[in-house]
């Protein structure tokens, strides 16, 4: 059976401060931990341009929800979307705040951070507790008069691996990428939705968090997939993306096994053209990796998209939930077979 070596992917060990003397990443790479300590003070860059956030995606097989919590600078957002997959639809709701600058608090650290964040429409909270993630969310208004009401527990496993990446950009040292995904966390919990209730348990739904924090430059274009399951009895997740900073140390490209992480190298996300080059989301996408560790065939169910264009602030983002076949393979080489597994691919291009 090969086992595979990562000789193109720099895996950072030491604990260490995330930003050095001159306000670069110290170490660019990748970890399974956070091992980076992320200071908003050492940051020697304008303020409007820090970018801090917290989302939240947790599904089962039948619907989900997910739910943000952004300090952009020059904007803060609160965000929540449900997703009907047997309906093939979905329904998103988004406030903003000018200039919150750091007041959200959404804190240094991914497993001590508490954040809460409210105005008169939505009422956002995360908490974290004795290896439980707690997410409680009030969202008036949501769907025409009705609110969205959730309260919703992750276990994390204190032993589980997690894709960790610190990267900066080649035309700004000091602009700088930090972002860890948390896949595979069982979920439990309830939503409502006006008189409708739903219910997750932990044996069939579970929950990813997105957390992220650093400086961007102005125009920048994203692909990042995500998906947990079960695969074989066991714990099953991947990460995925790419497409902005510098990854010449790492991608944040792995798979997620019974608790450990397995890195993968270059994955691309093949999306149709239709004859004007627009690209076709509906349209089923194929999946590569250079290593050949991810191949299959993604066929999308929704889109959730959304499109904001100020001139100076512009945004284009498709989140496409969709069924992916195929195989993974992991770092002893067992392969896995993937079938119909759930997951979520987004492109967003920002200019902000």
């Amino acid at each position: 059976m090969k086992t595979f070596i990562k000789d193109r992917q720099h895996e950072v060990l030491k604990e260490q401060p995330l930003l050095d003397s001159k306000g670069c990443v110290g170490e660019p790479g990748y970890a399974r931990r956070l091992v980076w300590k992320y200071d908003r003070n050492k940051i020697q860059a304008s303020r409007l341009r820090i970018k801090e956030w917290d989302y939240y995606l947790v599904y089962n097989d039948h619907f989900g929800v997910a739910f943000t919590l952004a300090d952009l600078g020059y904007a803060g957002m609160l965000s929540a979307s449900w997703l009907d997959f047997d309906k093939e639809e979905e329904q998103t709701q988004t406030t903003l705040t000018a200039f919150p600058m750091g007041r959200f608090h959404l804190g240094s650290h991914s497993d001590r951070s508490q954040a809460e964040v409210q105005n008169g429409r939505a009422h956002i909270k995360y908490s974290v507790m004795d290896g439980r993630r707690r997410i409680q969310c009030k969202f008036r208004r949501f769907s025409g008069e009705d609110t969205l009401s959730a309260e919703i527990w992750l276990k994390q496993d204190p032993a589980l691996e997690s894709m960790c990446i610190a990267t900066p950009w080649k035309e700004d040292p000091k602009a700088f990428y930090y972002n860890q995904k948390i896949n595979c966390m069982p979920a439990s919990g309830i939503v409502r939705l006006g008189s409708k209730e739903y219910r997750f348990s932990s044996s069939t739904a579970m929950g990813v968090l997105d957390w992220g924090r650093g400086v961007w430059t102005y125009d920048n274009t994203w692909y990042w997939g995500t998906g947990s399951g079960w695969i074989g009895g066991k714990p099953f997740g991947m990460n995925i993306g790419y497409g902005f900073s510098d990854r010449s140390s790492a991608t944040e490209n792995a798979l997620i096994y019974d608790g450990k992480l397995h890195k993968l190298e270059e994955v691309d996300m093949h999306i149709p053209k239709g004859p004007d080059n627009a690209s076709l989301y509906m349209e089923n996408w194929e999946i590569t990796s250079s290593d050949g560790r991810l191949e299959g065939i993604f066929r999308p169910i929704l889109d959730r998209k959304a499109r904001m264009d100020l001139k100076l602030i512009v945004t284009d983002q498709h989140q496409v939930f969709g069924r992916l076949t195929g195989e993974a393979v992991l770092d002893d080489g067992t392969t896995l077979e993937l079938r119909d597994f759930l997951c979520a691919i987004e492109v967003v291009h920002n200019r902000y």
